[in-house]
C-alpha cells in the first residue's frame, strides 16, 4: 500500500538520464520503525527507478540492535541484521543490485581503548562486508537543531574519543563523520591528527538551515566554506556529495504541493557541490542518496537526475569517480 509521501512523490516523475552509467550508492539506510519500514523491498521499488546502481553502502541509523547483553555490544545486531539483508540481496531475487555491498556499523568511541572488543565484534558479524563505524559528534547549542542526548561539545578533542579512535587504525576501519557545519574545524583537527584513517564527511558537512540558522543562508554558506577547506586539506578525508533533502538543510520542499524537479533541486544545491569538488577534487567525492532520509524531499529517480545534470560538464573520468569509483575505493569493495 503507498503511503501518504509515496502518493507526493508520484506528483513529480521523471524518467532516468543516463540509464546505463554505472552508480554506487554509498549511502543509505534500512529501518523498521513504527509507521516508517525502509527494508530490502522498499529499496528494491526506489532501485526499479531505472538507475544503474552496481552496488550500495549501508550506513548505521541505530536499528535492529539488540534487546539485551552489554549494552556497548548491542549495536552488533544491526550489522547482523544488514549482513542478513545482503545475503537476501545476492540471492539475485530482488533485482542485480549488489545491495550492502560494504556495511557501515556503530561503535561508541566514547569507551576509549574498551571499544575494540566492540570493533572486533562487529568485524566478526559480518567478516565480508563490514568495513568501518559511523559514530555520531553531531552537537548544537540549539533545541530546535537537535543533538543525540549523549554528544556534547569537543567531542572530537576528547581523549578519551581518540582514543578509541586509534583502534580503528589499528583493525583498518574507516570512520564516517557526522557533524554540522559549525564543527568541520574540529573534524580537520581530528583527521590531522590520524593521517592514516581513512576519514568519510558525510553530507557535505551538515550545513543547517534551521532554528537560529534559517534566513541565513549566505551566511551559513560563507562558514561552511571556510571549514571545507580546512578538511580539505586533510587528505585521508573524502566527501560525501548529498544529503540535501534532509529536513535539517531548511530547504522546506517537503512543504511544497508538488516535489521539486531535478533541475529544481540542482539549482539550489549546484553551489554547495561545486565548492565541495573544487577543493577536494573529484576523485575525492562521491554522490550519495541518503535514502529513506531524503525521501522526505524528492524521489530516488530525481536525486540521481540531478546529480547527473549537474556533473554533465564534467570528465567521463570525473563523473566515473564521483559516482562509483571514489566509493568504491573508500570502502573497499
Amino acid at each position: 500500500m503507498a503511503s501518504q509521501r509515496d502518493s507526493w512523490l508520484a506528483l513529480t516523475v521523471e524518467e532516468p538520464l543516463e540509464p546505463d552509467l554505472p552508480i554506487c550508492d554509498p549511502h543509505h539506510h534500512f529501518w523498521d520503525r513504527e509507521g516508517d519500514r525502509y527494508l530490502l523491498d522498499q529499496l528494491s521499488q526506489d532501485l526499479a527507478g531505472g538507475h544503474n546502481i552496481a552496488q550500495t553502502v549501508f550506513i548505521e541509523c541505530h536499528s535492529m540492535y539488540r534487546a539485551s547483553g552489554p549494552v556497548e555490544m548491542r549495536s552488533v545486531g544491526e550489522v547482523e541484521f544488514v549482513q542478513g539483508v545482503a545475503a537476501q540481496s545476492a540471492s539475485g531475487q530482488y533485482g542485480p543490485t549488489e545491495v550492502a555491498a560494504g556495511i557501515v556499523g556503530n561503535a561508541n568511541l566514547m569507551l576509549g581503548a574498551s571499544v575494540q572488543p566492540v570493533l572486533e565484534a562487529l568485524q566478526a558479524a559480518s567478516g565480508n562486508r563490514f568495513r568501518g563505524i559511523r559514530f555520531s559528534c553531531a552537537w548544537d547549542a540549539s533545541p530546535e537543531v537537535g543533538s543525540p542526548s549523549s554528544n556534547t561539545p569537543g567531542m572530537m578533542l576528547d581523549s578519551r574519543f581518540r582514543e578509541g579512535f586509534a583502534c580503528l587504525q589499528r583493525l583498518g576501519l574507516s570512520f564516517d563523520a557526522l557533524v554540522y557545519h559549525t564543527q568541520l574545524n574540529e573534524l580537520a583537527d581530528l583527521a590531522a591528527a590520524f593521517p592514516d584513517t581513512a576519514t568519510i564527511l558525510n553530507h557535505v558537512g551538515r550545513p543547517l538551515g534551521v532554528g537560529p540558522y534559517a534566513g541565513r543562508r549566505d551566511e551559513v554558506f560563507a562558514d561552511w566554506q571556510q571549514g571545507i577547506a580546512a578538511v580539505a586539506q586533510r587528505e585521508n578525508v573524502v566527501v560525501k556529495l548529498g544529503g540535501f533533502g534532509n529536513l535539517i538543510s531548511g530547504h522546506d520542499w517537503h512543504q511544497r504541493a508538488t516535489p521539486p524537479t531535478s533541475w529544481e533541486v540542482v539549482e539550489t544545491i549546484g553551489p554547495w557541490l561545486t565548492y565541495c569538488i573544487e577543493q577536494f577534487g573529484p576523485q575525492r567525492c562521491m554522490f550519495e542518496s541518503n535514502f529513506p532520509v531524503d525521501k522526505a524531499s524528492y524521489s530516488y529517480t530525481t536525486v540521481w537526475n540531478a546529480f547527473k545534470q549537474f556533473s554533465r560538464d564534467f570528465s567521463e573520468t570525473e563523473r566515473a569517480a564521483m559516482f562509483q569509483g571514489t566509493a568504491v575505493r573508500s570502502y573497499l569493495l
